[in-house]
């Protein structure tokens, strides 16, 4: 019987092979990604820092750590506390797969690369080691629960075990729980865009998720080995679906529009918006035009829930840690996979160039250093791969795009190689500097056909498209050359 081997299995068994044979031989592999001395990682690894990395869906950098009192957030803002927040983290792709692809490979996304919500990782990335596979290669237990790679087994090589998924996404009030496999009338399958519910924690797929890496950290901490757990959680994505008292933390009636909710910025080129087709696949959405401002602070109240869900859930993973004297070993790295519209600019969901759905939530905690650091400049999630393997203390793979953000975590105020964001969404192609976001839109030939540039100095709304401004003409031409590095 012939038994096939995935590519990304024949890597690690080919990379493998070659540290044994260069060992043997008293020479590192030409090309390998490991170098001179590492076949003996695995022995070494048990000193190392273990790492707990957790990923929420969709989550937009709105809690009261980075200065916003909306949300009812305090185990993530004491996570910022204890270690470092990322003020200007950037997304690479505004969309959960390809966002999730490009942070996991440290690879930038182009025209043909990381560009959809359901992208494979070994398909756009072939012979490309994944973060988890590079642990993992370096002698760390590597464990997934949720969702971090968008696709269920995408990247499995990587794991130590198979990729734990919960069972599906369902609804808990009686009413609705045929709702999301039913067809509508308009030909929908989902049911309603938020749910207020009271079934056990336990019984939501973030639930689940929860106790399963609570048993794995329990699990864990009895190795001699170092982990890397990784552990996704799934809201706030749609559905806003969240046991009621999450709800019951806020006064509807102090819940507010944005400020830019009736308008779209002033001079924004078409191809900037869209029609937030993610939230109307669901049956109490209208199929086309605005949501009633009724309907907008309902969706606006779930999204709070759901993001007051996550924190719980957070800070219960948190203090298991403590609990099980982890905590002192352990980097701790929570990101967001990109913004989220909760109504700027017309908009819901993600799918744009605009500050709302490129920046991102960024935080980070490692052994030794300091506490309560607030990181400024500009990073991108290509750089958490580099960032993780220093702190842990392991080679860089020469295919990283990324640059460590280590020096920030100690207090600089800047990296010199990384002055700028660099990301991208469909034909869009977007730089954030300090002051300013600046995106061009090209067709398939590369001609351009639109672009804005907004100074967040003076309008960190977004409300005016500055771009066509006589005076703006060098910046315009200064921020396009910088722009096409990333490319």
């Amino acid at each position: 019987m012939t038994v096939k081997m995935s590519l990304g299995r024949r890597l690690l068994a080919l990379v493998a092979l070659g540290t044994l044979l260069a060992g043997a031989a008293g020479q590192p592999r030409p090309g390998s990604s490991l170098l001179a001395g590492e076949a003996a990682a695995p022995v070494r690894a048990a000193k190392r820092p273990n790492v707990l990395f957790i990923a929420v869906d969709d989550l937009r950098p709105q809690l009261g750590c980075y200065g916003h009192s909306q949300m009812v957030t305090p185990h993530l803002d004491a996570l910022a506390a204890a270690g470092a927040r990322f003020d200007l983290a950037n997304c690479m792709v505004p969309v959960c797969g390809a966002s999730r692809s490009s942070l996991m490979t440290g690879l930038r996304p182009t025209r043909s690369r990381f560009r959809t919500w359901n992208c494979s990782t070994e398909k756009d990335a072939p012979g490309i080691l994944p973060l988890n596979a590079h642990f993992k290669q370096h002698g760390y237990h590597t464990v997934t629960n949720g969702k971090i790679f968008n696709n269920p087994g995408d990247s499995q090589y990587g794991w130590s075990e198979p990729d734990w998924r919960p069972g599906p996404m369902r609804y808990h009030v009686p009413e609705n729980q045929h709702l999301h496999l039913e067809r509508n009338v308009d030909g929908r399958r989902r049911g309603p865009a938020t749910e207020m519910g009271d079934a056990p924690i336990k019984e939501y797929r973030d639930g689940e998720v929860l106790h399963k890496s609570l048993d794995d950290l329990r699990r864990l901490a009895r190795k001699e080995q170092p982990f890397f757990l990784a552990v996704g959680f799934y809201k706030p994505h749609l559905p806003f679906v969240a046991p009621r008292k999450y709800w019951k933390l806020y006064d509807r009636s102090q819940i507010k529009l944005p400020d830019t909710y009736r308008a779209a910025p002033k001079g924004a080129p078409s191809m900037a918006l869209h029609s937030f087709g993610e939230l109307r696949a669901y049956s109490d959405i209208p199929s086309r035009g605005p949501v009633s401002d009724e309907m907008a602070i309902t969706l606006i109240h779930g999204y709070y829930a759901c993001v007051s869900f996550i924190d719980d859930l957070v800070g219960t993973l948190l203090d298991e840690l403590d609990r099980l004297k982890l905590s002192g070993n352990t980097i701790v790295v929570l990101w967001g996979d990109h913004g989220w519209n909760l109504g700027e600019h017309t908009l819901w969901c993600k799918h744009c160039c605009f500050e709302t759905s490129m920046r991102a939530l960024l935080l980070a905690r490692a052994p030794g250093m300091p506490a309560g650091v607030a990181c400024g400049a500009p990073v991108e999630f290509i750089d958490i791969y580099p960032s993780l393997c220093e702190l842990a203390g392991l080679s860089l793979p020469e295919h990283l795009q990324g640059t460590s953000f280590v020096p920030l975590l100690r207090g600089a105020d800047g990296l010199p190689a990384r002055e700028a964001a660099i990301g991208r969404y469909g034909s869009g192609e977007t730089i954030r500097t300090t002051q300013y976001r600046y995106t061009e839109y090209l067709d398939n030939s590369g001609r351009l056909t639109g672009r804005m540039l907004y100074d967040h100095h003076a309008d960190p709304d977004e409300t005016v498209n500055i771009a066509e401004l006589p005076a703006n003409h060098d910046l315009v031409a200064t921020l396009s050359a910088r722009l096409g590095i990333g490319n």
